[in-house]
């Protein structure tokens, strides 16, 4: 019987939780790597012992890790073996990312300010997202704050820069969103893996066909009334993008407001909010086998991050948008006040297919049935940065 590896990231540390099929008791990991913000967990769509972890501390700055053991061990790529740091614990070791138009082409970088060779300083603060390649368990991407992405061949013991994104001509333009400069969501397209979609708070999202040589901003439809131009090219604050394996065209996205839709990979937009109490949110994702059922939590406003009414509801649609049924069986209805987060949604590959999220008040909940039903796997854990599902055979 296939079996779920549920990977979480927490404010307080990193957290495994595992299950049979049935996906009704679980085994509890954790917390791995205690007091460390975890930003993100990945695991592996080709080999399901390899885990990457980013690791973040106001104190050390950010590093990553990598399992090879499924996260029963970790280990930090690049650093060498006995390495140990005038203060603080070995993880504090900084990661080798090289930045390609940096004056300091060659030398590692972490968390300094650098300069690009232009006028206008770029921040590396922290990685964002990693998302494994679906061929190679060796390759990964990492987007990090402020905007840049980054590719690794070798586990993550190195990393290269992909500037042609930091480069693109209307770079010197972007404003950080109110979390940041963030890139935080990577998608690669299963059928062209040299295609990929990235998103960028609050610049907009961007494709790349070529691997990551040359980007193209993909916002033609989208409105943001805040921004001098509402119809600008770039300049949205895109919360997260999702697609289906099967119609990697389609894609669906959540806006700061809206929820979106297109079919000709971005190059346009239509939103598909419909009758939606608010289309305010962070997380959106389909369902493993049905490419136009789409799931999203509503949150009341950009103002206030919880529920409309303290009534945590997941919100579904199985016409891919405009349509959309509330799911509430099983979450809280009342004095619920939790927010869920853009990388804190997934879903398993399981013939019933599972539902995942996590909320800003420790709990991850899980529906085995599509969504229909809901139950907490875990409660109270730290506030949930992120929640991803490895489908183990």
């Amino acid at each position: 019987m296939s079996s779920v590896r549920v990977l979480v990231g927490t404010h307080k540390g990193a957290f495994i939780l595992t299950s049979d099929g049935k996906r009704e008791k679980w085994d509890v990991s954790g917390p791995h790597f205690a007091g460390w913000e975890i930003y993100h967990l990945k695991g592996s769509a080709v080999d399901p012992n390899r885990i990457y972890a980013s690791q973040t501390s106001g104190w050390f700055g950010q590093v990553l890790q990598r399992s090879d053991d499924g996260g029963k061990t970790w280990h930090q790529p690049g650093v060498p073996a006995g390495y140990k740091p005038a203060a603080g614990p070995p993880q504090a070791a900084p990661n080798k990312f090289i930045y390609d138009e940096s004056p300091e082409t060659g030398k590692p970088l972490t968390t300094h300010l650098f300069y690009d060779g232009s006028q206008h300083p770029w921040e590396f603060k922290r990685v964002w997202h990693l998302e494994p390649c679906l061929k190679n368990p060796d390759t990964v991407f990492a987007g990090v704050e402020d905007a840049a992405i980054f590719k690794s061949t070798d586990g993550g013991e190195n990393w290269q820069e992909l500037s042609g994104l930091r480069g693109h001509s209307t770079g010197p333009a972007w404003q950080p969103g109110a979390g940041g400069m963030c890139l935080h969501t990577i998608v690669i397209d299963p059928l062209n893996t040299d295609r990929m979609f990235v998103a960028i708070s609050a610049a907009g999202a961007f494709r790349t066909d070529d691997a990551g040589k040359s980007w193209k901003p993909i916002n033609k439809g989208l409105q943001s009334k805040y921004i001098p131009d509402p119809n600008a090219e770039t300049g949205h604050c895109v919360h997260r993008i999702a697609l289906h394996p099967s119609k990697p065209d389609t894609l669906f996205m959540q806006k700061h407001w809206d929820v979106m839709r297109t079919d000709d990979a971005g190059d346009n937009w239509t939103k598909i909010s419909g009758n939606l109490p608010t289309d305010f949110g962070f997380c959106i994702d389909v369902h493993a086998h049905e490419p136009e059922t789409v799931y999203v939590v509503p949150i009341k406003s950009d103002s206030e991050h919880f529920p409309i009414d303290g009534a945590l509801q997941v919100f579904r649609s199985r016409s891919g948008g405009n349509e959309w049924e509330a799911l509430t069986n099983g979450l809280p209805q009342k004095d619920c006040y939790v927010n869920v987060l853009r990388d804190a949604m997934a879903v398993d590959r399981l013939d019933d297919c599972g539902i995942y999220f996590g909320t800003t008040g420790g709990q991850v909940y899980v529906s085995p049935n599509g969504g229909d039903t809901w139950q907490p796997i875990v409660e109270n854990l730290p506030s949930v940065l992120s929640v991803e599902v490895q489908t183990l055979a």
